[in-house]
């Protein structure tokens, strides 16, 4: 398809955004993307036996005591039982660590290198998802407690132009959803209002465990914009600012999503 023929798709794509976008009452409030979902995903993601995600969990829990490197260490020798170390971390995330502004998943990885002296887990890995799953869980029911810092202070304000920068073939940005047309129809489903708070999900489009970086780089392919790549500063800059403008809202990871 050429260029001509990719622009005219966009811009019918996006006139059809602003046609089925009808009004049916802003959000006021801070509102989970639960709060619109059916009473049986709402269903599967309450009842841990009927939540997929609990098979990423369980492995994260095995992971959690597997002894890696030279030095052979698993993740319990320093932080002992995950659900009195790992208590209300996710919570907290990103946040700035000497210097660098580190999302879970990173400080995950960090810890394997620095501390394991064990490779990497590639993003959406198995083994990296149910390994965040596991610390997240331990933050389920918790407000989201990321606060503007002098430390974040600098990435915070990235991350909040990443979200009102129009991007891609569509000219649009995360704002222009999920703030101006949050709680409008498009097609036949409500646009949330944008908050990470259940992740990682297990999104049933996917038939499989996402992170929020997963999510992002879907949105960034839907207005035909170039995405960040996985553990680029750009994606941690955009999710501290989402975790700071969801702060209050209580954890559900891992979640379900339609």
């Amino acid at each position: 398809m050429n260029q001509k023929r990719l622009l005219s798709h966009a811009v019918l794509i996006f006139s059809a955004i602003v046609a089925c976008a009808t009004v049916t009452g802003a959000p006021i409030q801070k509102q989970s993307s639960y709060e619109l979902m059916s009473h049986e995903n709402k269903a599967m993601q309450d009842d841990s036996s009927l939540n997929p995600a609990m098979f990423w969990v369980n492995d994260g829990q095995t992971l959690w005591q597997e002894k890696l490197g030279p030095k052979n260490t698993a993740c319990a020798s320093c932080h002992g039982d995950v659900k009195k170390s790992m208590r209300g971390v996710a919570a907290q995330f990103p946040k700035v660590i000497k210097g660098k502004l580190q999302t879970l998943e990173g400080q995950i990885n960090a810890c394997r290198t620095n501390t394991q002296e064990a490779p990497k887990l590639a993003y959406e890995s198995k083994e990296l998802l149910a390994l965040t799953a596991l610390i997240a869980l331990q933050s389920k029911g918790m407000p989201i407690s990321v606060q503007k810092t002098t430390l974040n202070a600098p990435f915070l304000s990235q991350g909040q132009d990443w979200f009102n920068k129009r991007m891609g073939q569509l000219n649009l940005s995360c704002a222009q959803c999920h703030e101006d047309r949050a709680g409008l129809r498009l097609g036949g489903s409500l646009i949330p209002q944008g908050h990470p708070n259940a992740y990682p999900i297990y999104r049933l489009e996917w038939q499989t465990l996402g992170s929020v970086q997963r999510r992002l780089r879907n949105c960034m392919s839907g207005v035909r914009a170039q995405q960040f790549e996985y553990g680029s500063p750009e994606m941690a800059q955009l999710e501290l600012f989402l975790m700071w403008r969801a702060r209050g809202l209580p954890m559900e990871s891992p979640g379900v999503r339609p």
